[in-house]
């Protein structure tokens, strides 16, 4: 009678793992990770929206998202993103006080396959002309 117990929660396990191995969950897909501006004026504010795509089975959660400094402020959606919709990231960096090469990473913490995602705004920032 053990045996018999002992085969069927094996079975069982078995079964449960495939079951989940056949499911991919939430999948954050961005169409692009980063985007570069080039030369900007000391000063100016860029933006740009990254759009990413839920390419998983169940809904995807962002949770939070991080950026590398103060003069990047990301909006992001908070409600769920239903499997093969589409959300977007709005990102905008502040160059005041900056100089030179910049490369304002943003980290998106959400419940998907890949747990944390990384987007970047890169520019170039030139003193202003006197």
């Amino acid at each position: 009678m053990k045996k018999l117990f002992l085969l069927v929660m094996v079975a069982f396990v078995a079964f449960a793992v495939n079951a989940q191995s056949d499911s991919k969950g939430a999948v954050m897909d961005f169409s692009e990770k980063s985007k570069d501006f080039g030369d900007i004026t000391q000063g100016d504010k860029v933006e740009h929206t990254f759009v990413f795509t839920n390419s998983g089975d169940a809904p995807l959660v962002i949770s939070n998202v991080a950026v590398s400094c103060g003069c990047t402020a990301p909006n992001w959606p908070k409600e769920p993103i239903a499997p093969g919709a589409t959300g977007e990231l709005k990102v905008v960096f502040n160059s005041a006080g900056k100089m030179g090469r910049q490369n304002s990473v943003v980290r998106v913490y959400s419940n998907a396959s890949e747990p944390i995602e990384k987007v970047s705004l890169i520019s170039n920032v030139l003193p202003k002309g006197k």
